[in-house]
């Protein structure tokens, strides 16, 4: 196996290609009896257009199959539920849909050999029938419903709205109760025989493995499939520019949200890691908690809670996210423009640099503490083409200079919006 490795913090990943074109890492952790495996595919939300594999059939399919497709992988032809198989393992198990991927996963310090086993005989054996998927439709039409009062969910759907005018990141990623009542059994079998082939998936194990003997075993509950050519995906072109500034909706919120997004619409750069890095510590300098915008706001009783930041990207989006609450969004919004454009034509202090990169280089290295956040850190940035060792390894390339580029360049004001929920009772 090929040995990827970070010296910095003196981690180890090995990895396989199977020749089915399954992608295996393994992370072994001797400091703990606990094992966690994550097996995901590369189809999310997003990906609602492509051309099958093989026949070439060119295939649209309604919002939310990615989401629908998880939710039925679990039934079994003899009426069994394989989520339920595992807890009765005492395993904890579960499974999520994101943008980009789907993810199958469990926990467990025993009773591994028979949780993988369960794990690999029901991703690769789907059930789907006409009952079974209609009766989905209303699980999953009342979780759609539960999301559509959710204050958290709105903000960040309302402000992908705004952000973007064509792109199927504005998908919810259940899809709405209109387009799941267009899913049947054929568009779960079609979406599966094409994303679900071995060479679109990879498996993420860390915890307490042998590397060799864990892929063995991983090897022998693999089915034989024939290679697959690469999917085609069609997406629509990239936006340019933002769709609306602003967006503000009414819900039950003690203490109005707010969430301010940043276009970045750039194409996906080769040296994506170093970005990102680079907007976490301009994000931290500008309203960090040691920052003295964030004292100002908080002492003005503008700002309720420190802000949570978040960089997403993908070839198909990039984005920056602000959010936090604030019994005045505008004022927090307002406030942080100015503070943009006084440090483009300013620059940054070395002290702050310092600091701030010190801090990401602190929260980089406190994740490798915990089996799960790295099993999904690494299956994540697998499927943005990244490895997740180049956080860590890239650190010392980022000079405050480039953090200064960064601002200049990805901080533009006309690419900037804002979505907020208020208080419904404010409105009355």
């Amino acid at each position: 196996m090929k040995i990827m490795e970070s010296k910095k913090i003196q981690e180890k990943a090995y990895l396989e290609k199977l020749k089915n074109g399954l992608t295996i890492v393994i992370i072994p952790k001797q400091t703990t009896r606990k094992k966690y495996v994550i097996w995901g595919t590369h189809f999310g939300s997003i990906d609602n257009h492509f051309r099958m594999p093989g026949s070439g059939e060119e295939v649209f399919i309604p919002d939310g199959v990615a989401h629908f497709l998880e939710h039925k992988m679990f039934e079994q032809p003899n009426g069994t539920n394989s989520l339920d198989t595992l807890m009765a393992l005492g395993v904890d198990a579960n499974a999520y849909t994101t943008n980009d991927h789907t993810a199958y996963l469990f926990e467990c310090t025993d009773h591994f050999e028979e949780a993988l086993a369960e794990l690999m005989d029901y991703v690769q054996h789907p059930y789907f029938t006409d009952e079974n998927v209609e009766k989905e439709k209303g699980i999953i039409g009342q979780e759609i419903r539960m999301y559509d009062d959710d204050p958290g969910w709105q903000l960040y759907m309302n402000a992908m709205d705004c952000l973007y005018e064509n792109n199927p990141i504005k998908i919810d990623i259940a899809g709405t109760v209109e387009s799941i009542s267009k899913i049947d059994k054929d568009v779960l079998y079609k979406c599966y025989q094409t994303f679900y082939h071995p060479s679109n998936m990879m498996m993420v194990l860390c915890g307490d493995f042998d590397p060799e003997k864990t892929l063995k075993m991983i090897e022998s509950h693999l089915i034989e499939q024939p290679k697959q050519e690469e999917i085609q995906r069609f997406y629509p072109p990239k936006d340019e520019k933002i769709h609306k500034k602003e967006k503000v909706v009414s819900l039950e919120v003690s203490t109005p949200i707010f969430m301010i997004g940043i276009l970045d619409p750039e194409e996906k750069e080769n040296d994506s890691v170093k970005k990102h890095m680079a907007i976490e510590i301009a994000l931290n300098i500008l309203l960090g908690k040691s920052s003295p915008l964030y004292q100002k706001l908080y002492e003005e009783g503008n700002l309720s809670a420190q802000p949570d930041f978040d960089y997403e990207f993908s070839e198909q989006y990039a984005h920056i996210l602000i959010a936090s609450q604030s019994k005045n969004p505008r004022k927090v919004y307002e406030d942080f423009r100015h503070e943009v454009k006084k440090l483009q034509k300013n620059g940054i202090t070395e002290e702050d640099f310092e600091r701030c990169k010190k801090k990401l280089y602190g929260n980089y290295v406190t994740e490798y503490n915990n089996i799960d956040s790295i099993a999904r850190m690494f299956l994540a940035d697998w499927m943005k083409g990244n490895n997740s060792f180049e956080y860590i390894e890239g650190y010392d390339q980022i000079t405050k200079e480039y953090v200064e580029e960064i601002l200049k360049n990805k901080f533009q004001e006309d690419k900037m919006i804002i979505s907020i929920v208020e208080n419904t009772n404010e409105n009355k």
